[in-house]
């Protein structure tokens, strides 16, 4: 570099803006998961750790392998995502519909808001012995359970960020004399749309643990009921297949929504 006016060297310098930006590292959690199941294997292998309190990687795997050869799983994972997708569907419905009327208009919200901060708070799983009296030990208890454990926190979600949309967008929409529907099509809605599919995420783990919590007090088939007769039977492996399918089945449901999420948010 050339001399500066003064005589000082001038030299570059780097930037410095970049902020917390993360970068990708996909083989980093493949990594670690499979650093732990290998010290799990090992440690069961030498006796450090009991198999009938803890079973080791490959005795689950073999649990696995039994359940599906022998299409006990496939009962078990069908019941459950039928109640799964019903509750599920049926409370986020509810709830879009509710939180879309708290959000925009006065007397939903000074009505339906202390309803929904007063109910949020009950655990949904206390309510399916009542449910239960009403609806019977069927598929509509456990259903209902799910639905309700679901209501609110989409709710929530759906006024939030119709709450979060900036007003200089609805009053810039108004002042080209746009008829509130299309205000509420083309401006509210895709702003609060972030939003709500994050509310997705949440309810979607939600309606996965009542599932298993409703399974486990009153059904004869589904994972839930599975891992609790496991558990009673001391089939540690067999309850840890559970488990595992249920994680898988978590993570089938976290991909299916990013994919949703991608698609109907291409337009950022």
């Amino acid at each position: 570099m050339a001399d500066g006016p003064t005589g000082l060297r001038a030299r570059e310098i780097p930037f410095r803006g970049g902020g917390f930006v993360l970068s990708p590292r996909r083989g980093a959690a493949i990594l670690a998961f499979a650093l732990v199941l290998a010290i799990w294997e090992v440690a069961s292998r030498a006796g450090w750790i009991s198999e009938i309190f803890l079973p080791s990687p490959g005795s689950v795997l073999t649990a696995l392998q039994e359940l599906i050869v022998s299409g006990v799983l496939w009962t078990h994972i069908g019941v459950s995502l039928g109640r799964l997708l019903v509750g599920w569907i049926i409370g986020t419905g509810c709830g879009l519909a509710a939180g879309l009327a708290i959000g925009i208009w006065s007397l939903s919200r000074a009505i339906g808001l202390p309803v929904v901060s007063a109910l949020f708070p009950i655990p949904k799983i206390a309510l399916l012995p009542l449910l239960i009296l009403w609806l019977g030990i069927g598929e509509a208890s456990k259903v209902a359970t799910i639905a309700l454990g679901v209501f609110f926190p989409t709710t929530i979600a759906m006024f939030s960020a119709i709450d979060a949309v900036p007003r200089n967008l609805i009053r810039m929409g108004q002042s080209f004399n746009l008829p509130p529907v299309a205000v509420l099509k083309k401006i509210v809605l895709p702003g609060a749309l972030p939003g709500i599919l994050s509310g997705f995420r949440i309810t979607a783990s939600i309606a996965l643990i009542l599932l298993v919590s409703a399974e486990m007090i009153g059904a004869e088939h589904g994972i839930g009921a599975f891992i609790l007769q496991a558990g009673n039977l001391m089939q540690t492996d067999q309850l840890l297949a559970g488990v595992v399918v249920l994680s898988v089945l978590g993570l089938v449901v976290g991909t299916a929504l990013t994919r949703l999420e991608k698609w109907l948010l291409r337009w950022r």
